[in-house]
């Protein structure tokens, strides 16, 4: 299929076809083995790690020279995510998964907390579990670095354009994007998003109802209801919880500012900073629950992206930190949880106490 005849190829995941050309790029990108000669030799001298350079590359090329399809790739992922999740976490435990059929595709809107590891683990549960990995939605902010766009996309990723400001412009992007969506679907490939747009950084998921009306963008141009269209779709709420956000400091700080102060300055590659820290960082218990596919019918938007909410509620696991920082009772909470939650507010400005306590605070409420 040439580009003229490929209506989302600027948005779509790399194909079979794609990876050994995509991998050569990545190898072949200095700031990309740079960065990793950086991470993995970061006390070692400069002067060595130019000397390193070279070798990262060979080593990397002998390494991935056996990838040749988006299978190959997603199964190198299952085996990093596993020795990834035994390094910063204590487990992850998944619930719900064995209610869903293998044989199904469908979307999975899950809370959004971490940048990178909230599809990852999905994805991770679905791989372990013998489903189908699925696409991933990304937005085109995480796009400045070629290496990033590579990555991506390599890992069933696909661009949700938010750049596109001018209305005819932005119906354009929505209406390629909903129609990639339904016509994956039709293809048995299953979708993440994100019940919203950025980080819920104060512990409150809350379903943007604007993600359902793009979902029905081709939905109204095949001229049908809106809860008809959405009940083809199986879409499935997914709660995804972590017992230590890795990312909980800079939360809270970017919320202070903006709340307290005024404003916050965002550096360039921020993004791509908070990926890495998330992926890295301890992360200790992890569940990620599946709830029930949506088959009631939803007149509307907002009363969908309610039910959404409800059953992320409904599957978000608690932990003792939780109801310590609602100032609930809990049984299980030690000294340690209260030491550990200590420390964090002391690395704040008191005036930021509140917003680090609301991240952990938040789901109880909700939970109600």
């Amino acid at each position: 299929m040439t580009v003229d005849s490929d209506p989302y190829h600027d948005i779509r995941p790399y194909n079979d076809a794609e990876v050994p050309a995509s991998i050569e790029r990545l190898i072949n990108d200095q700031e990309f083995i740079d960065a990793i000669v950086n991470h993995r030799f970061e006390h070692s001298p400069r002067w060595l790690s130019s000397l390193l350079s070279p070798l990262v590359k060979i080593f990397l090329r002998f390494k991935w020279r056996k990838f040749k399809t988006v299978a190959q790739i997603q199964n190198e992922v299952g085996v990093f995510m596993e020795s990834l999740l035994q390094r910063t976490s204590q487990g992850i435990t998944v619930t719900g998964l064995d209610k869903l059929d293998p044989s199904r595709a469908y979307i999975f809107i899950s809370n959004h907390r971490d940048i990178a590891m909230d599809p990852a683990l999905v994805n991770f549960a679905l791989h372990r579990a013998g489903h189908e990995t699925a696409l991933i939605a990304f937005g085109d902010n995480l796009l400045k670095k070629p290496s990033a766009t590579e990555l991506l996309k390599l890992n069933k990723g696909f661009v949700v354009n938010r750049s596109a400001k001018a209305p005819r412009q932005l119906l354009k992007a929505l209406t390629q994007l909903s129609n990639f969506i339904k016509d994956s679907l039709t293809s048995n490939q299953s979708i993440w998003i994100a019940q919203r747009e950025g980080r819920a950084k104060d512990g409150m998921d809350k379903t943007d109802p604007a993600i359902l009306k793009m979902f029905y963008m081709a939905g109204k141009q095949q001229k049908l209801e809106f809860s008809e269209y959405m009940k083809s779709l199986n879409i499935v709420p997914v709660a995804i919880s972590y017992e230590n956000d890795p990312c909980d400091l800079a939360k809270a700080n970017e919320l202070y500012q903006r709340q307290e102060l005024g404003s916050y300055n965002k550096s360039e590659f921020e993004d791509i900073d908070s990926i890495i820290q998330g992926i890295i960082g301890n992360k200790c218990r992890i569940t990620v629950g599946f709830g029930e596919v949506i088959t009631a019918d939803f007149a509307t938007p907002e009363a969908l992206a309610a039910h959404i909410d409800e059953q992320i509620y409904a599957n978000y696991q608690l932990y003792p930190v939780n109801y310590l920082a609602a100032k609930e009772d809990c049984a299980d909470i030690t000294q340690a949880c209260r030491d550990r939650f200590a420390a964090k507010l002391a690395e704040l400005p008191e005036s930021a106490h509140p917003y680090l306590i609301a991240n952990y605070a938040n789901p109880v409420k909700n939970a109600r």
